[in-house]
């Protein structure tokens, strides 16, 4: 993709989707006034990306030699450090989204941590039972399909519930970074869509069923 497409595709993609979608949610719109809640933007953000990333893919097509020869990251130490880097970061997007210091933040970063871990552990489960062998390319993708998963819950949901949204984040995020491509044939070549699309999904869907009961949670009724 040329640069001056990327530009030309950001700034639009920013204007005319991510725009308005922050405004359903956040902005008093109809999905924020429906009780939809987002902590830090799993759905604002990675459910609404994640698809823009796959007709993006879709519409560009695959890149010349997908699926005929190995296309993996060149570098896993790197891809280490990027990711871990990436963990750091998240801490602070997800903790800061509370606005102070509090034991709100303090909630929210260490949903973030468990979460992240426990989706480490899901994806590497999947993977070692699907690919009879762990890889450090599948344990640093199920921490980011956790990050993604705890994003729009951080606030609102207590550990245990962190925990399991991350635990089930794992497996669903391999299943649609693996699975779900291999059987549609795209070519997303960082699974924006498995990775941050279908975690973000998990995400949403998760916080509405294990979100603590002063939110207004299931623990009201």
């Amino acid at each position: 993709m040329k640069y001056s497409g990327l530009l030309l595709f950001t700034a639009l993609w920013s204007l005319l989707i991510y725009s308005p979608i922050c405004h359903w949610v956040w902005g008093g719109g109809f999905l924020g006034s429906a009780g939809v809640l987002d902590f830090a933007g799993g759905a604002v953000v990675h459910v609404n990306s994640g698809v823009a990333g796959l007709v993006c893919a879709i519409f560009l097509g695959r890149r010349k030699g997908y699926g005929v020869e190995p296309i993996n990251p060149h570098n896993p130490v790197l891809t280490m450090i990027g990711a871990s880097l990436l963990l750091v970061g998240w801490i602070g997007f997800n903790a800061g989204s509370a606005g102070a210091a509090d034991a709100l933040a303090a909630t929210a970063a260490f949903n973030t941590i468990l979460a992240a871990a426990a989706a480490a552990l899901g994806w590497m489960a999947i993977e070692w039972f699907d690919r009879k062998r762990p890889t450090l390319l599948g344990l640093l993708s199920g921490i980011v399909g956790g990050l993604v998963a705890i994003t729009p819950a951080a606030g609102f949901v207590d550990p245990k519930g962190a925990f399991f949204i991350g635990l089930i984040a794992g497996p669903a995020c391999y299943a649609g970074a693996v699975w779900l491509k291999h059987a549609l044939k795209y070519d997303d070549s960082l699974d924006a869509f498995g990775v941050h699309g279908i975690g973000g999904i998990v995400g949403s869907l998760g916080t509405a069923f294990t979100m603590m009961p002063a939110i207004g949670g299931p623990g009201d009724a």
